[in-house]
């Protein structure tokens, strides 16, 4: 009925502002359609001793409950980094087209993308490392140190990614360097914006400090 298609399967959400979920095989709806399964979607109240009472005032039965949206993200893989014995605070950093960080040198992380193949955006970041380090071997420089120029110390902070939701994304968004609202402070997730950003942009970019 349309009434528990609105209630359960339309989201509060657009497409891609969280993860799409595919059927392939149909199974779910072989399941649903077989009174084997049900989808409520809801938000949750709490927890009782025989399964989740829902903000809805609807009540689900349950043996066993699994938390499978718990996911928590990490920071450069949790690592602890420091300069001169000073602790990084990656919060406090700008992102440098979504793969370097202000100020510190000669460090490059993958983040793909969250709306296409996570592959493309690797992709065109390994390259553009090799790029970075071919012309440090050629112009004999040892580091490289995205650095903020004059124009950009006044730049507003903003979310290293936007408009997505997700709650896990979210958790973990206050600890995450910040974009600014111009190139290369950004972390565009936008394959054509990044093809010419960080694809066709020459290494040696003015913002990029060589020594």
């Amino acid at each position: 009925p349309q009434e528990q298609i609105d209630t359960h399967f339309t989201p509060s959400y657009n497409p891609w502002d969280q993860r799409v979920c595919l059927v392939p095989d149909a199974d779910l709806f072989e399941a649903i359609k077989a009174g084997k399964a049900d989808v409520v979607t809801d938000t949750i109240e709490r927890f009782t001793e025989t399964g989740i009472q829902l903000d809805s005032g609807a009540h689900v039965d349950a043996d066993i409950i699994v938390t499978a949206t718990g996911l928590n993200l990490v920071t450069i893989g949790e690592m602890d980094l420091d300069i001169d014995g000073e602790k990084i605070d990656f919060s406090e950093l700008w992102t440098y087209k979504g793969l370097g960080y202000s100020e510190i040198p000669n460090l490059i992380s993958i983040f793909g993308y969250i709306n296409a193949s996570w592959t493309l955006r690797a992709d065109l970041i390994v390259d553009y490392g090799c790029r970075l380090l071919n012309h440090m071997r050629n112009t004999g420089t040892d580091t490289a140190t995205p650095r903020l120029r004059k124009r950009d110390l006044d730049m507003p902070r903003r979310p290293f990614i936007d408009d997505f939701p997700a709650g896990y994304m979210q958790r973990m968004m206050p600890m995450l360097p910040k974009q600014g609202d111009r190139a290369p402070w950004l972390n565009t997730q936008s394959v054509s914006e990044d093809m010419k950003l960080i694809g066709k942009e020459p290494v040696d970019d003015g913002v990029m400090v060589f020594g």
